[in-house]
């Protein structure tokens, strides 16, 4: 549906001025991003601050002219630098929720987010019971029900963020885009909004690009996941495979929690990579990236949930090690622990029942299948 195709956006970080042109620094928002949006897809750009999320989103939206590359949506072809084609925001018709509130102060909350449905040109315009309908369906599920009558600016931040949520919603957009739209919601109802919002967007079928620095949120939500870092998508897939076989010590760092183990390669047998680290031998059998050769480096993620920890020792003796707790940390709904492995401080993830006091000698294990292999460089 939607083609995004070797964008790159850059910037004069000096200001420009009276310098020459050769003499300013650019520095690259996009460094040449490409990427498909298939129809009724959730889409998140995901990413640090500054790696070029939102001047993507921008990008397609028409608030920002690339310096090359081609966008098309379906047949249409919304900005194209060889041929010269930029077409204007207004034109592009899709919906797009901003950070900020971006709300009409004048219009009570049912005008806002009736608003778009009713400046539409006559023809396209739906009758006023089906415009009622679809205001009091999007304010339902954005918990505005109780304060249509209410005007805007009467509301909280969170209130705020949430109209102009249901204001893009409203209109069913062939694309919708989203920047960070539950970034104002207390923690509790940004959670509900997350599976809400993905709800509804299954339903009507919305095609949508969202856009977010919490991986929780990206993991949660996305159909995919693209993870950028300094302008350039790291890696695409669904968020269970990037987050399961992250393609790059970047990607495996951002999503979620890992413990980097370096070694080098002993043995390949089939799958079954066998690397020797500081602190002995372990394999790793994830099966999904080329197995490296024998004597190469290797570095090795071990995810906190994967390991096990135990007060004695198993009967396996494959990718096992003794240390000693470190320190502890009650996280509600899971503890984590830091063991001390000889050189290694290695951090595991159970279940709140399980608390081990620091001190405390222990015993930990991770099948092989858990030991992910993360390309050098």
């Amino acid at each position: 549906m939607l083609n995004v195709d070797n964008l790159v956006k850059s910037f004069d970080s000096t200001g420009g001025g009276r310098k020459r042109a050769t003499e300013r620094k650019r520095v690259y928002a996009i460094g040449g991003a490409s990427f498909d949006v298939q129809e009724g897809e959730l889409f998140t750009l995901l990413g640090p601050s500054g790696c070029g999320k939102t001047t993507t989103l921008r990008s397609i939206a028409g608030l920002e002219r690339p310096d090359s590359g081609r966008i098309t949506l379906g047949d249409r072809v919304l900005f194209d630098a060889g041929k010269g084609v930029n077409v204007a925001a207004n034109r592009r018709e899709l919906g797009m929720v901003f950070q900020s509130y971006a709300i009409w102060p004048h219009m009570s909350v049912f005008k806002n987010v009736s608003f778009p449905l009713d400046v539409l040109p006559r023809n396209r315009r739906p009758k006023r019971q089906e415009i009622s309908e679809r205001v009091e369906r999007v304010l339902q599920v954005t918990e505005l029900s109780e304060y249509a009558a209410r005007p805007a600016t009467k509301l909280s931040g969170g209130q705020q963020q949430r109209l102009a949520l249901a204001r893009a919603l409203v209109i069913q957009p062939d694309l919708m885009l989203l920047d960070e739209p539950l970034s104002n919601l207390d923690a509790k109802l940004r959670e509900n909004m997350r599976f809400e919002l993905k709800r509804l967007q299954r339903e009507l079928g919305l095609t949508a690009i969202y856009v977010t620095h919490d991986q929780s949120e990206a993991l949660v939500m996305s159909s995919r996941i693209a993870v950028m870092n300094g302008g350039n998508i790291e890696q695409i897939g669904k968020p269970r495979a990037v987050y399961t076989n992250p393609a790059t010590k970047f990607v495996a760092e951002f999503i979620g929690t890992s413990n980097f183990v370096k070694g080098v390669v002993a043995s390949v047998d089939g799958d079954e990579v066998a690397v020797d680290t500081v602190e002995g031998r372990l394999v790793s059998k994830c099966g999904e990236v080329p197995p490296p050769a024998v004597g190469a480096d290797a570095l090795l993620s071990l995810r906190p949930e994967s390991i096990d920890v135990s007060l004695t020792q198993g009967p396996s003796t494959v990718n096992t090690w003794s240390g000693q707790v470190l320190t502890r940390a009650f996280m509600g709904d899971a503890v984590d622990h830091v063991v001390g492995v000889g050189k290694l401080e290695i951090r595991t993830r159970s279940n709140p029942t399980q608390s081990i006091e620091p001190g405390t000698r222990v015993h930990l294990s991770v099948d092989p299948t858990k030991v992910i292999l993360v390309p050098v460089g």
